[in-house]
C-alpha cells in the first residue's frame, strides 16, 4: 500500500493495510506513525522522499555537531495541510532537537528548506529545493524496492535505504 493522502486519513489506510497483512509505504506528513512501532508487517514513513533532501537532513545533523546554532526555514506550496513539514521536524530531531523552525505557505512555492548555522564570524547554508513532484519519484521508487527487505514494524527516513 501506498500512501500520499492527508493527515486525518492515513493512519485509518495504514491500519487497515497492517490488519490484512499488507506492507506500507507512507509520505504524508502532519500525522503521528509511533502506534504502528510493532506491526507486524512493514510499515516504512519518509516525510520526504527526494534524495537530495535527504542527504541534506544527513549534512545538517553532520553539522550541527561541529555549529551549535542553527534555524530551519522551510518553505511550501499554499495547500501543504501542515506546518512546520515533516521534513522539518525531521531535520530538527536529526540534529538532536530544539531547532527553531520557520514554516512559509504561499502560492508558487512547491517544497524548499534550508537550515542555517551561524557561528562566529561564518554562517553555513544547507538548502534543499524541490522543483516539482518527479524529485519524488527515485525516493519512492527505491522504497518499494527494498521494501522486502525491511523488518516489521516501523522504518522511519529514506537515509536508512541509502
Amino acid at each position: 500500500m501506498v500512501d500520499f493522502t492527508r493527515p486525518d486519513a492515513v493512519a485509518a489506510n495504514v491500519r487497515a493495510a497492517v490488519d490484512a497483512g499488507i506492507p506500507s509505504v507512507v509520505g504524508t506528513t502532519g500525522w503521528e506513525p509511533a502506534e504502528f512501532a510493532s506491526a507486524p508487517v512493514v510499515v516504512f514513513y519518509a516525510p520526504n522522499f527526494a534524495i537530495g533532501a535527504v542527504l541534506m537532513m544527513r549534512f545538517a545533523g553532520e553539522a550541527s555537531r561541529h555549529l551549535k546554532r542553527a534555524e530551519i526555514v522551510e518553505l511550501h506550496h499554499e495547500a501543504k495541510l501542515d506546518a512546520p513539514s515533516g521534513t522539518s521536524k525531521l531535520t530538527a530531531e536529526r540534529m538532536g532537537g530544539g531547532v527553531p523552525i520557520h514554516s512559509v505557505r504561499l502560492p508558487g512555492l512547491n517544497a524548499h528548506q534550508e537550515v542555517i548555522f551561524g557561528g562566529a564570524g561564518e554562517t553555513l547554508r544547507i538548502r534543499h529545493d524541490a522543483l516539482s513532484r518527479e524529485a519524488y519519484t527515485p525516493g519512492v521508487l527505491l522504497a518499494l524496492e527494498r521494501l522486502a527487505t525491511l523488518p516489521p514494524g516501523l522504518t522511519v527516513g529514506l537515509d536508512a535505504l541509502l
